[in-house]
């Protein structure tokens, strides 16, 4: 099944619902289903065997990623965050590209031979060329098989950057287990805060379509610009990262969200004081956790809003532990935590979490897919399930810290010491020691105008974790590295440390 048959669903059922960016001026299901036969009538014409965006999130996305679906060749969102070296590599993968880009990127496409329009143009092109559906031209190329529908690059931070292939049965798949078609009243309407290079825009894009919800992003996140959108618009669900979330719950604008119903945030890990913060600022608002990967296109266990209220309102230590958790995966979805050896382990038992389904692409160009012979695709990430089968993330296999002969995660002291009134942002990590393997370390960034004391970090930590958890040395840092989507870079933290000491 390809993505344009979802959008075909949604213009023959809501064809003049307004599905893509503001109330006013906004594509509807019907005018999104012609743009992406202009589209893919473009691409044909071009002998384009993908579409390159290189731009911010906008009403051109959906549309190249419609269009690229209907010409059955990948859409291909680009970092525009990434240096010219690294950009150009990437063109480089891609030699019979179109691209969509920002007018400052059309160079990275000149100097890699490749045809490039700007946003505005791909719009203007699509709109002046769209016609009746029934007169869009020859039926889609890749009616049969299973071709690729998106390429998204792995952020590179400990090796080349990895395509992950996402084919049109992963997606689609996805969709069918989330969400129910046309579901959505239609004064709904999902802001969303994450560049198109996330797995999460393509998710959103996707599942709010075919539930005939309005998507409208913002091109550049503040808290003040995003709470003004959720109030303008009315928008009624959303999605953040930690690092968003935080800051519009630090935020001195007006924080009144009447329209919103529900809020979604993964990306990262939530810091527990966090989301406990937020719940009891937007006591009617439902908050979903989901956890996922690209290679999983997308969530694949999801902790519910019936959750996030047991944990504030029951008296019962379960409950609330389960704040910390992923909630429960997908129905579409098998997990198991497996074991050094690869074997099963069972409740409360940490490993690597590892999972299975008609979404789980776990596919890399030129790499094959990295599955095992089950069809089990290891995460990388650790974590156990408790006796209900909620899963509980520790964090990177990578990150985690060996003293002595204990595993610790640094998730967890990290937890900690964000739920110390004077610390803004926290980042554990292991130094080599001859006596121990390894000592732990954390790096602070203390909140603004508050009185900062390490001596009484380290006090707090050790109240809260036993001593052999509690940091051997503290590092203050005006800010840690990470990227716009919260996604903490752990090996720019050594550098930051040195910088710091000079």
């Amino acid at each position: 099944m390809r993505l344009t048959l979802l959008l075909d669903m949604a213009a023959d059922g809501f064809g003049g619902r307004v599905l893509a960016g503001r109330r006013s001026g906004g594509i509807t299901a019907a005018e999104l289903a012609r743009r992406s036969h202009s589209g893919a009538a473009l691409l044909r014409e071009r002998v384009a065997d993908a579409l390159v965006y290189l731009d911010v999130n906008g009403p051109a996305f959906p549309v190249a990623l419609f269009a690229a679906a209907r010409a059955g060749v990948p859409l291909v969102p680009l970092n525009y965050r990434l240096g010219q070296r690294q950009l150009e590599a990437l063109l480089a993968r891609h030699p019979k590209a179109l691209g969509i880009a920002g007018p400052s990127a059309l160079g990275h496409f000149e100097r890699a031979g490749l045809d490039a329009m700007t946003a505005d143009a791909w719009l203007e092109q699509t709109r002046a060329d769209s016609g009746d559906v029934s007169d869009a031209g020859p039926a889609d190329e890749a009616d049969e098989g299973n071709p690729v529908a998106v390429v998204i690059y792995t952020s590179g931070t400990t090796s080349e950057p990895k395509g992950v292939l996402l084919r049109h049965e992963n997606l689609v798949s996805y969709v069918l287990g989330s969400v129910e078609f046309a579901s959505a009243a239609e004064t709904e309407a999902a802001l969303v805060s994450v560049p198109p290079y996330h797995i999460a825009a393509v998710a959103n894009v996707i599942t709010n379509l075919y539930a005939g919800r309005r998507t409208l992003v913002l091109e550049a996140f503040t808290p003040g610009e995003w709470l003004r959108t959720v109030r303008e618009e009315e928008v009624t669900s959303a999605m953040v990262v930690p690092t968003m979330l935080a800051r519009i719950i630090d935020s001195e604008e007006d924080r009144s969200v009447p329209s919103l119903r529900s809020l979604s945030y993964g990306g990262a890990p939530m810091p527990a004081a966090l989301i406990e913060r937020a719940l009891r600022e937007w006591t009617g608002v439902d908050f979903v956790n989901a956890y996922g990967l690209t290679e999983t296109s997308s969530t694949v266990a999801l902790l519910g809003p019936e959750d996030h209220r047991a944990a504030i309102e029951s008296r019962d230590p379960a409950a609330a532990a389960r704040l910390s958790s992923v909630g429960k995966p997908l129905p579409g979805i098998e997990l198991e935590i497996r074991g050094p050896g690869g074997e099963v382990l069972g409740a409360g038992q940490p490993g690597r979490i590892c999972v299975r389904g008609g979404q789980v692409s776990a596919e890399y160009a030129g790499l094959g897919r990295a599955v095992d012979d089950r069809g089990f695709f290891d995460t990388r990430d650790d974590g156990y399930l408790d006796g209900e089968g909620y899963l509980f993330v520790s964090g990177r296999a990578d990150d985690t810290i060996i003293r002595g002969a204990e595993n610790i995660a640094p998730a967890e002291i990290e937890d900690v010491l964000l739920r110390h009134p004077a610390v803004l942002d926290a980042v554990v990590f292991g130094v080599p020691d001859q006596e121990w393997g390894q000592r732990i370390e954390a790096a602070v960034v203390p909140r603004p105008d508050t009185d900062f004391d390490l001596a009484e970090l380290r006090d707090f930590t050790m109240r809260a974790l036993r001593s052999s958890k509690t940091p051997d040395r503290f590092w203050l840092l005006d800010a840690l590295p990470r990227t716009e989507t919260g996604k903490l870079l752990r090996r720019l933290v050594p550098g930051l440390i040195a910088q710091a000491e000079r």
